[in-house]
């Protein structure tokens, strides 16, 4: 144990170490960059701040200045009169408590998961990541209902008086986020160099000793990453906090939808927006603090092969067994099952009413017809997300020596976390606002557009941990070796960014199949979006229409795990090798 203590710095990364050695690379100068490195640079930067300033900086302001300065002079007397009324106050602390509370769960939960299905292999592996995947896809409005058909006089734990309390809407954001951080830290975890571990076990470390000092400081990063995005996806809940809540399970999210909707009050709406942009400020300075302190550049490979499992691995199978057959199939069931059954009976109509327009034609199309116009737009959104995520990630990489670059770069990362903390209402409302003079929202690309917004956040997310790993030397050893920028990202950054990128475009592609606070209020009634169709059908009369609605939400589950599996696979599928 002792060889174990004394040779551990041989094979922590380099940041990690105390012998100067990362201060010297940071010392040390690479090639002066060229002309056509700047303009690509700043093409880097100013493409998507131009996006992000558009698309999402432009129509807040707008709804936050209607709010705020209603004469067009800037009143703030409205903050006074908000946070001084008790209610603001229990929100916004149960919105912490719940959105808290979620992450530490779905990070405990999430790592032992992270181990059993992406550092093992085991038959019927695939499938176990689908069902991880599922409950992140799902429409807020539907996991509400299932929840609720659990926990309410009746249900499986109706014993357990669950029905409108703080601790079913936990349970349900776990449900939504538990996938989240298994798929990102399972991501780094499968690609961390064994041989670190390796030399710790022969030096005599336990495989828990190996695994607290060698490979959890590897996965920090990672875990801050997913944590600070859980929580911002938490705290800004509506859909199910809607349906399962009762009056001490509301939060921000809820409150700015029932005060702009409901009572047009657009000036509490306002402060309240400026309230949840705060608590999404502190969240993203932890979570970046959390994250530098942790920051290290590992040796990362494309080629690490999954083992089988070890006895070792039972407590962390048996947490993921239970999380998945208690917290995620068991819900996922009770809306297969309430999809195949209308007035007490047993039937497949649910389906076949699919393609029509519902009971009294509560639809103008089919559901079927809304499903297209998901992928299409999903689709759409999915590419303008991985375009605008690469840049941001390619410029959050890098290690600029001059202390103000780094503080820009810094400010760069907290503008693309904003869009997942600011309310969708907000961000609807001012589409409507901002772009209906302009006739834009009359346009099919206004929702790719809108949905994009919401994914680039998730895209950097998944990218950025893997880019931050590369020890910069790799980049001046190429530059020095005569290989120009381009050449450096394609060898250097290409493999690592390829390697995330199909979890990047599943993870596009599952926030815009199941997008629906901002959709809701810019899809037209011809060509509305599955999860509105949902939303609709739940909510409408008759057996029909809910039946339909739950078996629409089922089709909507079973094509988003089936996107997710297919870019996964292109994630994992083992490169070529030359013969």
């Amino acid at each position: 144990m002792r060889n174990f203590d004394r040779s551990r710095r041989l094979f922590l990364p380099i940041s990690a170490r105390g012998d100067g050695s990362a201060a010297g690379l940071r010392g040390a100068r690479g090639p002066r960059a060229t002309a056509g490195e700047r303009i690509g640079w700043t093409l880097a930067v100013a493409a998507p701040l131009a996006f992000l300033g558009v698309f999402f900086a432009w129509p807040v302001l707008t709804l936050l200045a209607r709010g705020l300065a209603p004469d067009g002079v800037l009143d703030l007397g409205g903050f006074g009169e908000v946070l001084t009324r008790p209610r603001t106050w229990r929100i916004i602390g149960q919105t912490l408590i719940q959105a808290t509370a979620a992450t530490v769960i779905c990070v405990v939960l999430g790592i032992p998961g992270a181990l059993v299905l992406y550092r093992r292999r085991f038959p019927g592996r695939g499938l176990l990541r689908g069902v991880v995947t599922v409950p992140f896809v799902l429409p807020g409005v539907v996991v509400g209902t299932a929840f609720h058909a659990l926990v309410t006089t009746g249900g499986p734990l109706g014993g357990l008086h669950l029905d409108g309390t703080r601790t079913a809407v936990i349970a349900a954001l776990v449900f939504f986020n538990y996938g989240y951080v298994v798929r990102n830290v399972g991501t780094m975890w499968c690609r961390l160099d064994p041989r670190a571990v390796e030399a710790a076990r022969t030096l005599g470390a336990s495989a828990w000793r190996a695994w607290r000092t060698v490979t959890l400081p590897s996965l920090l990063p990672a875990v801050a990453s997913a944590a600070a995005t859980v929580f911002l996806l938490c705290a800004t809940a509506y859909g199910v906090v809607l349906v399962l809540g009762g009056t001490g399970a509301g939060t921000i999210e809820t409150e700015i939808y029932q005060l702009t909707a409901r009572y047009l009050d657009l000036r509490a709406a306002a402060v309240l927006s400026v309230v949840q942009l705060v608590v999404i400020a502190a969240a993203l300075w932890v979570g970046e603090r959390a994250r530098r302190a942790r920051q290290a550049h590992l040796a990362l490979r494309t080629d690490v092969p999954a083992t089988p499992l070890r006895a070792a691995d039972a407590p962390a199978l048996a947490v993921t067994a239970l999380t998945i057959c208690g917290l995620l199939v068991a819900p996922m069931a009770v809306l297969v099952i309430r999809s195949l059954r209308r007035a007490g009976q047993w039937t497949l109509a649910n389906y076949a009413d699919l393609s029509t327009r519902g009971g009294d034609n509560a639809l103008l199309v089919s559901v079927w017809e809304a499903a297209g116009n998901s992928l299409r737009v999903a689709a759409a959104a999915t590419v303008i997300a991985l375009a605008v995520g690469v840049a941001v990630c390619l410029v959050l990489s890098r290690n600029p020596r001059s202390r103000l670059l780094a503080r820009g770069v810094a400010l760069f990362d907290a503008a693309f976390m904003l869009p997942l903390g600011v309310s969708a209402v907000t961000v609807g409302f001012g589409f409507l606002i901002t772009l209906t003079p302009m006739g834009l929202t009359r346009s099919w690309w206004i929702l790719p557009l809108a949905q994009a917004v919401v994914a680039v956040p998730l895209v950097v997310r998944t990218l950025l941990p893997g880019l931050r790993a590369i020890d910069p030397r790799q980049r001046e050893v190429a530059a020095t070796l005569g290989a120009g920028p381009g050449r450096v990202l394609a060898d250097v950054d290409g493999p690592h960014l390829l390697r995330a990128a199909g979890l990047a475009a599943g993870f596009a592609l599952a926030t815009s199949l199941g997008e629906f606070g901002a959709t809701s209020f810019l899809a037209r009634p011809q060509g509305p979006t599955l999860p509105v169709v949902v939303y609709r059908l739940v909510g409408a009369p008759g057996a029909q229409n809910q039946g339909m609605g739950l078996a629409a939400g089922v089709v909507l589950a079973v094509g988003a795990a089936s996107l997710m599996l297919a870019c996964e696979r292109l994630q994992t599928r083992p490169p070529r090798r030359d013969r």
